[in-house]
Order: structure tokens, then sequence, then C-alpha cells
């Protein structure tokens, strides 16, 4: 009945629509020209002027259509195929679309040729001042990813962002985020991604939650050659999905469907559809059938190889710029002789902004090319062996600068030992593209402005004579309780964290003093609570998202490590998602209870900061810390902490704890043991056990993992102790690995060492159920004990009575 209406409503803004000449030409124009730059991508890469491509064709028609109706303010996350989108906004400029096509560092804005081509982004933040750019102001456009429906998690964190703007009365005005939550996420996706994971996740949340996230599918018929019949349910998603179309309150995710060259139709779809999201917040999907792919799905490939000869027949009869130039001609909006000038000054505008770009591409590696030669040419004579690598440069066409580098520094391992003026000018050469080549390409990993994670001012915790003595969980409950009190940006959410607190308590009875719109449950869907994440703190808010469990977070892993991470790195510093994860981990008990996978956590998460407290007072200083950064992290509560006794800080709201800073919690001569989390008390009871044999340890918690003892300080206990064992709950060869070879090798400590380095880890297997399980997986004080001893005895066999 809800859909009857929805169409009837759509016939009728169809039929009272007057379409501009003008309008329809320069969409046409539009159309055409986005047509030739797919065209002329591809050529690119065929004649080996760029790597690869990915393009738009097939979907022109569309997104003019869809166009229209995104205003400013409004938040883009689709996928590598919006071009004509994004030429139809003005925010990609033709020149920007080539330059990025070739890894342009300098000019490509959206990377800084760090992503492949058709991978946008608009600056949110400035990368050196940390500014938020006023996004009301402009269109957004969140940074593409290349794994399919990756966008989805995000998108629904866009949407989601406006409801929460609107629904607070401190946030909803007086923003350059949000006006009265009115922006709406648009999304794209191909049809064959909607068979992943997190789009099912995303859809079931859009509809749970009631956000303006509205969806477009692309359906071509295929996933690279897969046919759709292999991908989807009926061999529709808008079929697929006809349970989740709203009850008669309203409900759920309005589904509808049209084909790809109806323009006129697709207009008024979409100016209706988004008018209904941008008002009522009320998510939709609309399924684009018919979608033609001219060139098939890449440049690796041909499409011919899979589709039938009727099938790229009718390709070519319904393509999608075709069917719109026979309803202009038909409705009387332009003659076939205009349609054809259009499309002639398309392929020469296309043509003359290749060649601009381009040339200001291969200029500056002209340039430095001849600065290579000239000092080539002074080799020459008092070089000889290397004449024949001198000359082989010469062959070289149109190098990219690491060809030439690569050149360069073989010269130089030819003339080892050998001295001249030309010599010394080609180190120098060298030098300085490797420094230009680290500026490019190893820059804004994490960030460079003053609000950096590292850069957060040290305040100490403050006790008195009246700082209560309470449970771990009461630390961290007193500790939320404050910020979100002080500050209207701050959301804490996640399964079980609203009506009950979180599993731990840590949020206990904190929904019923602040309310429901800034603590709240979810449903059990790590991934896309991780979107609703991202998508809030790229709008301005600071949302804590709560993974129940450690070794949940595989769940929500993709989007971290896919999106977050890298975030501020492929847009070359111009976006960032300054989120908070809340976990829990390492041990207490059970297979999937007792988990520390830290090493798979730094290995695919640099780009975040990763902060391991002891106990509940270091956790509250670090979500300090990095409340007042811009840049992501995750927190890892000790599980086994939160009944344990603790005294409450004075300045529980704004004291902080450094990340990478280790702190020194024993001082000792022996040895050093350098741990984190919940080993840090198993490592302290072996301690007290060594003492009484005379052995003095000290004691180092690292605290952060990402970044890791910036300050070098964990080297200076080595010099003095000369002995190093690392000790984690992790698998062996996991973060303590990681440890060592920051320590060892990066800081240079092995150097200093009297006995060869050990670790203390858990088994290679998860942690079976039950208390004897823990301990014989888990590092105990006893494995301490034994592992310090052996490596004393080792080195100072006389000083001791006896082996174990």
């Amino acid at each position: 009945m809800v859909g009857d209406l929805k169409k009837n409503q759509a016939a009728q803004v169809l039929a009272d629509a007057k379409f501009d000449r003008d309008e329809v030409l320069e969409d046409f124009r539009i159309c055409c020209v986005s047509r030739e730059v797919s065209l002329m991508a591809r050529k690119e890469v065929l004649t080996g002027k760029a790597k690869f491509a990915v393009t738009g064709d097939g979907k022109e028609v569309p997104q003019v259509a869809m166009a229209k109706a995104f205003l400013k303010g409004d938040y883009r996350a689709g996928y590598y195929r919006d071009q004509t989108w994004m030429f139809a906004l003005g925010i990609v400029s033709l020149e920007d679309y080539f330059a990025q096509l070739y890894a342009d560092t300098e000019n490509d804005p959206y990377s800084g040729g760090r992503q492949m081509n058709n991978h946008f982004a608009t600056p949110i933040v400035d990368p050196y001042t940390g500014e938020w750019a006023n996004q009301l102001e402009q269109y957004n456009v969140s940074a593409d990813v290349s794994c399919t429906a990756g966008q989805m998690a995000r998108a629904l964190g866009f949407a989601f962002a406006s409801k929460k703007y609107r629904e607070s009365e401190t946030l909803s005005e007086g923003t350059p985020f949000s006006h009265r939550g009115n922006e709406v996420c648009f999304s794209t996706i191909g049809d064959a991604s909607t068979s992943e994971g997190i789009f099912w996740e995303v859809i079931n949340a859009a509809g749970v939650l009631q956000v303006p996230l509205v969806i477009s599918v692309w359906d071509d018929g295929y996933g690279i050659s897969v046919p759709v019949e292999y991908q989807t349910t009926k061999g529709s998603i808008s079929k697929a999905l006809k349970g989740f179309e709203p009850d008669e309150n309203g409900q759920g995710v309005t589904i509808y469907a049209e084909k790809a060259w109806r323009y006129p139709e697709l207009v008024a779809l979409y100016q209706r559809v988004i008018q209904d999201a941008r008002v009522n917040h009320q998510p939709a999907l609309i399924h684009i059938e018919e979608v033609t792919q001219p060139q098939g799905h890449s440049t690796s490939g041909s499409h011919e190889r899979y589709k039938s000869k009727e099938r790229l027949q009718w390709e070519r009869d319904f393509d999608c710029i075709l069917q719109m130039e026979q309803w202009m001609i038909l409705e009387g909006l332009a003659t076939p002789d205009e349609i054809r000038q259009i499309k002639d000054k398309a392929r020469k505008t296309v043509k003359d902004a290749r060649d601009r770009a381009w040339k200001a591409y291969s200029a500056p590696t002209a340039q430095v090319r001849k600065q290579l030669e000239a000092i080539y040419r002074d080799m020459l004579n008092e070089h000889p062996k290397v004449v024949a690598l001198l000359k082989a440069e010469e062959t070289l066409i149109a190098p990219v600068i690491s060809e030439l580098l690569q050149n360069a520094r073989r010269v130089l391992y030819n003339t080892l030992g050998e001295d001249s003026l030309a010599r010394q000018s080609l180190v120098q050469w060298v030098k300085e593209i490797e420094a230009l080549a680290h500026q490019r390409y190893h820059t804004h990993l994490y960030s460079e402005t003053p609000n950096s994670a590292l850069k957060v001012p040290v305040v100490s915790a403050k006790y008195s004579e009246d700082s209560p003595i309470k449970n771990g969980f009461e630390i961290l409950n007193a500790y939320f309780d404050t910020v979100i009190e002080n500050d209207p940006r701050i959301f804490g959410f996640g399964e079980d964290v609203g009506k009950i607190g979180d599993v731990n308590q840590g949020f206990a009875g904190l929904q019923a003093k602040h309310g429901e719109n800034r603590v709240f449950d979810t449903g059990i869907r790590e991934w896309s609570i991780m979107g609703q994440a991202i998508g809030m703190s790229m709008r301005g808010l600071r949302p804590i998202a709560e993974i129940q469990y450690l070794d949940y977070l595989l769940y929500g892993l993709e989007p971290l490590s896919d999106d977050v991470a890298c975030l501020r790195y492929r847009t070359n510093g111009i976006q960032t998602a300054p989120l908070i994860v809340r976990t829990r981990g390492h041990r207490l008990e059970g297979i999937w209870h007792a988990g520390s996978p830290m090493g798979m956590m730094i290995n695919s998460l640099r780009g975040m900061c990763i902060l391991t407290p002891r106990n509940m007072t270091q956790a509250a200083g670090m979500y300090n810390t990095l409340l007042q950064s811009d840049e992501p992290g995750i927190i890892v509560e000790c599980l086994n902490g939160y009944r344990l006794k603790e005294t409450l800080p004075d300045n529980i709201g704004t004291f902080t704890v450094p990340v990478g800073v280790p702190e020194v919690l024993q001082p000792g001569t022996d040895l050093s043991i350098v741990t984190y989390g919940s080993c840090v008390r198993v490592a302290q009871e072996g301690i007290k056990m060594l003492e009484k044999f005379g052995i003095s340890v000290e004691l180092i918690d690292v605290q952060s993992l990402l970044p890791f003892d910036v300050h070098h300080s964990i080297v200076e206990s080595l010099k003095k102790t000369n002995r190093v064992i690392f000790m984690d709950e992790d698998v062996p060869g996991g973060a303590s690995a990681f440890m060592m070879r920051e320590v060892l090798e990066v800081q240079g400590g092995y150097k200093f060492l009297d006995a060869a380095p050990l670790s203390i880890t858990a088994k290679a297997h998860r942690p079976p159920y039950g208390s004897d399980g823990d301990y014989f997986t888990k590092p105990n004080p006893e494995d301490v004990f034994e592992t310090v001893y052996k490596m004393m005895c080792e080195g100072e066999p006389s000083r001791f009575n006896g082996l174990l």
C-alpha cells in the first residue's frame, strides 16, 4: 500500500515536471564529456601512460539526475564509478581526473597521487592546522575505498550523524557540520557488491534507526564476469529487499526501481526520494536497472569474453546516452545536429584537458631528468666503469622518477671507493629525490597538526585525602559521566551499552541520567557500529563506540583497517575520522572471551592509536588524551580489572596519559621486562618472588603500542640492565615480536645486550575455557620467575645457588 502511494506520487511529479532546455542540454553535455573521459582513460592505460583505470561509462544519465538533488552539506559515500556525478557537481575538473589517473602527486587534489583513479575526496580538515572545513558550504565527498561495499559502513554513520544533530537542541544550530540534521547521505554501490554482508547489515540498521540514507544500486547485470543470477536472490536486489519496505507506521526502507536510460523519470524520482529523506529521515534504496558497461569492468580485460553477442548489441541499443539523445529529439529539446556538435566539442574538450594534465605531470620529471643527465655528463670521463649505466638512462622512454633514481643508485654502487665533484653531486641529487619521495608518499599516516595525540599536554592525575577508593568499573563510570556532562559532542554506544550500562557497568546509569540520545544500545553488528562511529567522527561528533570483547573486533576490523586507519594517509591529510573504539580484552576465560590479538591489530591498523592501559584510571587518562586530539584510537581495557580497587583522581575528567610514552613502574638493575595491560600485574607478582633471590627487575609498561615509545626511553633501560624480556598475552611472534624489533632494531638496543633477548607469550592456540586452561596457556608469575632466573643464571652462574 505504501509502495503504491509512492508510485502514484512519483507519476504525478513526473507529469508536472517541465524540463528547461538549457538545463537538459547541460546535463547531456556532462554525460558526453564523462563518456569521452572513460574512453580516453582506457587509451591512456593501453598506451602505457597510466597504470590502470576503472571508469563510470554507462552510468552517466542516472548520475546527472542524482546530482540535481545533492545539496551542499550532504555527504557522499560512493564507489569508484561516480565520475559523472562529480563532474556534474563541479567537484572534479577534467585535469584533476587525469592527474589522478597518472598518479600525479602534485596535481591530484584528492589523494596526492596515492589512490588509483576515480577515488575522490573533498577536504574536511586542513592537513597542517587541523581546522575543520565548513561542511555546510561544500559538497562533502568521503574518500573512496576499492574494497567492494566498503563504503556502506561509513554511509550509515554519515546519515546517523544527521539524526544525532536533529535530536540535539545543543548541536542542531550554529555548527559547521549540520543544519538541524537536514543533510542526506548518498551512497552508491555496484549490484554485485550488494552480496557483501555489510550491505545487508547497513540496510537493516538504516531501517531500524530511520536515518536519511539513500542508496543507489547500479545494476549492469554482472559482477565483473559473474552474472546477477549467481549474485542475488531472484536476480534482483529490489525484489530481494521487499521485506524491508515500510510498514503502516513508516518503519523500514523504501525500495524503488528505475531504468538507467530514462532521464526524465530519474530526475523526478531522485528529487522526490531525496526530499523525503531530507525532511522525514526516511531511508531508501533506488535500484537502477539496465545499466550498460560499454568498455567492460576495467582496463584489465574485455567484457566480450563473457557477454553474448546479443547482450553486447542490447547494451549498444540501450546505452543511456543514446536513449537520452533520442528522448531529447522526440521532445524537441535538441536537433541531431546540435547533439553532434555537443559530442564533438566534448571530445575536443577532453583531449585538450588530457594534454594539459599530462604536461603538468611530465614536465617536472623531465626537469629532474635534465638535472640527472647534466651530472652524468660530468661523470663520463672520471668514472668509465659506469658508462653502460649512464647510457642505459638515455634509453628510458618517458621515465617516472623512481626509474631515474634506480639508475642513479646503481651508478653510485658501481663507483664505490671513487670520488669526484660529479659523484658528490649525484649523491646530493639522490638525497633530494629521496626527500621528495618521503614528502610525497610517507607523510600523514598520523596527524601532523597541532591536535596530534602526541602533542596533547600532559596533565597528571591529582589526588587528595578525600579521593575515594573504587572498583575499576566505577572509575570509568565516573569518567564517562563527567565527559558526557561537559561535552555535548560525546556519545557512548554499542551492544548492551545503553540500558544496562555495558556488560561491565562502565556506563551504568548514564542512559537514565543523560538520555538515550547520548548513551544507547545497538544491534549485534560490529562492522556497522564502526561505520556509525566513522561517519559521526567525520562530521564533528566524538563517538565512543564499544566492541564488547576484543575477540569480536574481527567483525569490525575491515572498516577500521580499510577506511579509518588509512584515511588520513590516502587523502594526503585532508580527511580524518577521530573515533574512539572502546573494547576489553586480555585474560579472562574462554576461547572468545580471553583473546589478546594485539599483533593482528598493530599490523592492520597503522594510522590509529592502539592504547593498552593496565588499569581503569590509566584508561580514563587515555580517553581524555584521544578526545583532545584529532586521531582515531582503540583503547583495550583489562577484562579482569573491573573489580580491582583504584583511587579516583580528583581531576578525572581532565587528566591525561601521554601516548607513545612508556612508564617505568619499578626500577631495577639486573634485567628489564617490557609489557603492557593485564600482564603488568602478572609481572609484578613474579618480580616479588625474584626479589627474594636478590634479582632486581626494571618493569616497564609500554602503555601505547601505536605509537610506540616515541622518545626511545626503553633503550635507556637496556643500557643499564643489559638484559631484556618482552612479555604479553598475544601468540608467539605477535606484539612481543613487534616490541622486540622496535627496541632492538629501531632503537639500537641490541648493542647493549649481554644475553639473548627473550619473550614470554601465550601459546599459539586460543585460550581454552577454565582456570587450568588459562594458567597453562597464558603467561603466569611462575613463567616470569623461571625465565628471568634462567637468564640470570646463564650470565652469572656463580651468583646463584642452583639451576632450575
